[in-house]
Parts: C-alpha cells; structure tokens; sequence
C-alpha cells in the first residue's frame, strides 16, 4: 500500500521517545518532566537506537472482537495485520483528540502562555473547569488533554493554535489527510457529538505518527500526572486509560466515549522490540479493557 511506503520516509521523529527504554523487552515508565523546550526537527528520521524488529503476523486470527471496529497495526512499518470493520466510518469521541494534540505538539513554543477566553469553557461534560482570564503554559494544557482528556483544555489550545476553532478543525482535516486517513472528517478538537467521523484504520495511522512524536511519547505513557490551576491548587489527574495500570508493556494513547461513539480506545504497547497500535470503537463499557488487551497481546506475542 502506498501508506506503507510512503509514510515510513517522510514522518518519523528525531530524538528520545517518551518512556521507552530501548534496550529491555518492556516499557519503563520514566519519572523525568515533560520536556516541554523540545522543538520538533523539520527533517524527521528514525532515533538510531529504534528497534527494527517488524511484528510476525500471528498465523491464526484473533477471536472477532466484541465492538463495531477494530484495527491492529504494526507500530514499525504501518502495516495492518488485523482488521475488523476497519474502514467503517464511525465517530470517535476523544481518541481524535491524538489528531488535535499532535498539531499541538508540532507547532512547538510550548512554553507559551495561554489566556483563557470564555469560550474555551463551554464544552461539558468533561471539564478541568477554568475561567476567562486565567493563563496558562501550552505545555501543561497539552498534559492535561491526553492524560484526562478535558474537553475545554481541546477547545482552548485549537483557539490559542489557530486563532478561532473553526480554523483549528480545518488544521485538523489538512492533518488528517497528510496522514493517509481518506477516511475521516473532523469538525471539532474534542470529539464531542457532531457531524463527523473517521476509521479503525485511520485512527491507528494516527497513533502511527504519535508514536514518533517524541513529546507526546512522554506523555501519554504516564499513568498519573498533576496540574497546577490558576489559584495555585494542584490537582492530581490519573490517566484514562486503564490499561496502563494493568501492563508494564502498555505504552498509553488515548481514551473516548460519547454515546453516540461507544467506547473507543487507541491503546499501544511495546515488548521484545515489536510494537503494536490497537483501536477498538463502539465498544460495550464493561468489555473495552478486555477487547484491547487481547488484541495488543495478539499483536505482540500471537495469543
């Protein structure tokens, strides 16, 4: 596929990426801040130490999972090696929030400070509830999105990046297509209900590109982190995403759900240098944790 040959060449990242320790089998969650100063290269190559070691297709398929899509891709090369109604055009709640936060991370300078405008507050449920006039770092904005996935931290850092959100959606559409996702429409940064869709297969092409981006590696593996609000009172956020208290190998990505999307999530994890991305939508509550699971651990050791 054009995806495969193609994508491997032109966007890969430069540097150290998140939490992995390259040399052991697992995952090693890392302590040391966000490295918010980093600023993306514009040539994008492999880090020389990045383990090649492409996934072996397991001969036998998974059991059919129990949700609408799903994808399993080869984190390496792109390639998909399971795919259960995967170009289904579906919404995806908060896992498209990985398309907003990688605009984020990309533009850089996130060291900015961020004004708070009263429009950034509307966006129920899911709010870290600030106020207009309050200031704060892009940096610590962008952690709070993909650790807790505040659905006014979305609509304040697309304005602060673009301006207006409706200039930041289209960002997001250019983004996608850049991505080979020909299957997907946005028309917000937070995947709340609206007229707009994406893919199993694209959302795991998306987390193909998170997956180089060295500052969102170092943040979506943690599974806690702690944000200062304006008043000076640290809230402490734990990650959505489930799995990463489960599994040592589980490397983050990001959570959703709406009713109108179902439980999604778009879960990676790395293990004796293979590495996998996993999306699972409209999935039942009680069985999303399990249905990823399964499936990342198909893709890393064949059961």
């Amino acid at each position: 596929m054009r995806f495969f040959a193609t994508i491997t060449s032109i966007f890969l990242s430069l540097g150290t990426i998140g939490c992995q320790s390259f040399g052991s089998a697992e995952y090693i969650p890392d302590a040391t801040p966000v490295p918010y100063q980093i600023s993306l290269p514009s040539q994008r190559t492999l880090p020389a130490n990045f383990p090649t070691r492409p996934c072996v297709k397991p001969v036998t398929p998974p059991r059919t999972p129990r949700c609408s899509a799903a994808c399993v891709m080869d984190a390496l090369t792109g390639k998909i090696l399971y795919s259960h109604n995967g170009k289904r055009k579906l919404q995806v709640a908060s896992t498209q929030k990985l398309v907003t936060a990688l605009i984020v991370a990309e533009q850089g300078n996130l060291n900015k400070k961020v004004t708070i405008q009263s429009s950034d507050t509307k966006a129920d449920p899911t709010k870290l509830g600030f106020r207009a006039g309050e200031v704060y770092s892009r940096g610590s904005l962008l952690n709070a999105l993909m650790v807790k996935s505040y659905n006014d931290v979305a609509l304040a850092l697309a304005r602060d990046c673009a301006g207006s959100v409706p200039r930041f959606v289209r960002m997001m559409n250019t983004q996608a297509r850049r991505m080979y996702m020909k299957n997907s429409r946005f028309a917000n940064p937070n995947g709340l209900p609206a007229d707009q869709y994406s893919t199993a297969e694209d959302m795991a092409k998306c987390g193909y590109f998170v997956y180089r981006n060295p500052i969102l590696r170092s943040i979506i593996c943690q599974k806690s982190s702690t944000f200062k609000k304006h008043n000076g009172k640290v809230i402490t956020m734990n990650n959505t995403n489930k799995l990463l208290t489960r599994h040592s190998w589980v490397t983050g990505m990001k959570t959703g759900y709406t009713r109108a999307a179902g439980r999604c999530l778009v879960s990676s994890g790395g293990f004796n240098g293979r590495h996998v991305i996993v999306v699972v939508l409209g999935c039942h509550p009680s069985r999303i944790w399990n249905e990823s699971e399964k499936l990342l651990k198909w893709g890393l050791l064949g059961s």
